[in-house]
């Protein structure tokens, strides 16, 4: 039950427990922080007017060079979270 939850995963990328919990980390605050430049740009428009697609743009990229690194890089999925 435990390598199913916390290991299986990880290992079908190549990667460990810490790594891949890192990434996911890096990946969900940099989603936070942009759905909140979302929400002030919705209040006030004039904010924040590119965050969004800035942000978006950047995750793709961190998504693909980290892809790219793996040990197999074809079995990862399209989108790796």
């Amino acid at each position: 039950m435990i390598g199913r939850l916390f290991l299986d995963h990880p290992r079908t990328l190549g990667m460990g427990w810490a790594g891949h919990g890192a990434g996911a980390v890096v990946i969900g605050m940099r989603m936070i922080g942009g759905g909140v430049a979302c929400l002030v740009h919705a209040a006030v428009p004039a904010l924040f007017t590119e965050t969004a697609g800035r942000t978006i743009m950047s995750l793709h990229a961190y998504m693909t060079r980290r892809k790219a690194a793996a040990p197999d890089p074809q079995a990862w999925p399209d989108y790796e979270i």
